[in-house]
């Protein structure tokens, strides 16, 4: 079994940074993309950022410029760095994989974490 586990959500005045992090944890299996959605009140959850395993990135139009995405493969880790957030950028983010568990050979891209909310007001 897999684990996502999101941090570094928070509140932040608009202009500001924030950095998320997500960590996967388990055994035996291989990502092959790493990427962050996210779901605003009363909205469907949205596409932000993604990065696959050979280092390809692709960012939604409304963040392109001012998030970036990374990873760290030897720490499993992807993280999103978000600058000059605005309010309309206040929203719930899911880290998102997809793995294969090479021990029972599946793979999915069903593998979301718990979420961390990030709101942008002054």
């Amino acid at each position: 079994q897999v684990q996502l586990v999101e941090s570094g959500g928070g509140l932040v005045q608009p202009g500001g940074s924030l950095r998320l992090s997500c960590v996967a944890s388990g055994s035996y299996f291989t990502i092959y993309s790493m990427g962050w959605y996210r779901q605003a009140p009363g909205k469907q959850r949205e596409p932000v950022a993604a990065v696959t395993s050979g280092g390809s990135t692709n960012y939604a139009d409304s963040v392109k410029g001012r998030f970036t995405i990374s990873k760290d493969s030897v720490k499993n880790t992807v993280y999103l760095q978000m600058n000059n957030l605005k309010p309309e950028d206040t929203a719930v983010y899911y880290c998102n994989a997809d793995i294969m568990i090479y021990t029972l050979l599946t793979r999915s891209n069903d593998y979301w974490g718990q979420g961390t909310q990030v709101t942008v007001s002054s």
